[in-house]
């Protein structure tokens, strides 16, 4: 996900949110304030719990089933010059490197959902921008 789908997901949320609570224009609250209002988490938050739970899912499965050998698969070849694409995997792997783990202890860390539990809760409790 690119920074500006990012944007307008969390701008299109928020929107909704500021709908739901009945906060019209001449009322000025910030978009924090609004989240703490409604009680919710910004949508930067909910995506990266959301695609940590989904990967331990996937680890989890059997070493054959399918949506476990793509999310492992690295295709061969290199790509066009330039600057290189930000993959759904790579995204996984640099939030992953900022707890100090790698694929291979994520493996092994999904098989006990306790600790995988705790491992997500962390790494959304240590995110980036939407967490400050």
């Amino acid at each position: 996900m690119t920074d500006q789908d990012l944007s307008k997901l969390s701008s299109f949320h928020t929107k909704n949110l500021r709908k739901i609570a009945k906060i019209f224009w001449p009322q000025r609250i910030s978009n924090e304030e609004l989240l703490e209002h409604c009680q919710q988490e910004s949508i930067e938050k909910i995506l990266v719990e959301r695609r940590w739970k989904w990967i331990g899912h996937v680890l989890r499965k059997s070493q054959n089933a399918i949506t476990r050998v793509a999310v492992q698969w690295k295709p061969e070849g290199r790509r066009k010059r330039g600057r290189p694409k930000t993959t759904w995997r790579r995204t996984a792997e640099a939030e992953a490197a900022t707890m100090g783990q790698s694929w291979g202890t994520l493996r092994t860390l999904a098989q006990d959902r306790e600790k995988w539990r705790d491992f997500v809760a962390a790494l959304v409790a240590h995110g980036k921008k939407g967490s400050e």
